[in-house]
């Protein structure tokens, strides 16, 4: 399965800019307003947004956070976990100090509580003691259905840790480097997911950002070989997080593509008529956690694929 019904969100409790991922993550902003501000706008976005798609069917479990430790990028969970069909969970080392501490034993209990069978865990973190990071589902793009999956180089990216990933879920890896203009400069994107989504039948694709013309051909390739329709964006509009998408299952086992409003709204028609082709579209306004978090929809959702006990 490509897609599933069941995902994880973590509703924040001291949501702000996390001063340790802004110096690669250039798609932060630093608003002149108090934390406190902040994290309550963040909340009130995360709640509009979990009812926005839990009125489509798509079955949520909020996991609310802790005050203690203090963890500003706790709405991100997909970067520390991901949950596979064969039970397996995978745990990932992560650039920031302070978003290590995200991790929580007690949401495998969660979902055990909630019927989900859970065979084993990859626990990839101790890397971090060797400066090597990984992040999850930021940067690693799943073909579940085709056992492929993408990766853009970066800090939070490595290469060899990436293939060590595939070769434990028996993935072939597709790697590149994604670069942004920052200052005039190009630089390296900081996670994957933010230029690239893939869905059942399509994939949204900023293929400016991949400079090296050999590299972006074979991603290409790739996705045009497993039947795919290439659905581009450009670099402006990936800035408005056009790429941090994710398709979900809705009631009776309807198709959706979820995104920001700012995504929605940054898409032409054309674009959203080709998506609207094959399923429909849950957007909400993420104004707030765009700017502080650097992420966007796609982020704040940690995808459920484990067998049900």
């Amino acid at each position: 399965m490509q897609i599933t019904n069941t995902i994880v969100m973590i509703r924040p409790v001291s949501f702000r800019m996390n001063e340790q991922t802004a110096v690669n993550n250039y798609f932060m902003e630093d608003l002149d307003v108090q934390n406190q501000v902040i994290n309550k706008k963040a909340q009130e976005e995360f709640d509009t947004f979990v009812t926005a798609l839990k009125a489509k069917g798509v079955n949520v479990i909020v996991v609310e956070d802790t005050l203690e430790p203090d963890t500003p990028d706790s709405i991100f969970p997909n970067n520390w976990i991901s949950f596979h069909e064969n039970g397996t969970v995978g745990i990932y080392p992560m650039f920031a100090e302070n978003r290590r501490l995200e991790r929580r034993e007690d949401i495998l209990d969660i979902l055990e509580q909630q019927g989900f069978q859970i065979n084993s865990v990859m626990d990839y973190t101790s890397a971090e003691e060797e400066g090597v990071f990984l992040e999850g589902t930021g940067v690693i793009i799943l073909d579940r259905a085709h056992n492929k999956a993408y990766c853009a180089l970066s800090d939070r990216a490595d290469e060899d840790l990436f293939i060590e990933f595939c070769e434990d879920f028996d993935m072939f890896p597709v790697i590149f480097t994604a670069n942004q203009t920052v200052d005039g400069k190009r630089m390296p994107i900081y996670h994957t997911n933010v230029m690239m989504a893939l869905a059942e039948h399509f994939a949204i694709i900023c293929l400016d950002t991949i400079d090296d013309k050999k590299e972006r051909k074979i991603v290409m390739d790739h996705l045009r070989n497993d039947g795919k329709e290439i659905i581009t964006i450009s670099e402006a509009q990936m800035h408005s997080f056009a790429g941090n998408m994710l398709q979900v299952l809705g009631a009776n086992d309807k198709k959706y593509l979820v995104m920001s409003s700012a995504a929605y709204q940054s898409l032409n028609e054309g674009q959203l008529a080709k998506i609207k082709s094959y399923c429909d579209i849950i957007h909400s306004p993420l104004d707030t956690i765009e700017a502080c978090g650097g992420g966007s929809a796609r982020c704040m959702m940690a995808e459920v694929f484990l067998p049900k006990a």
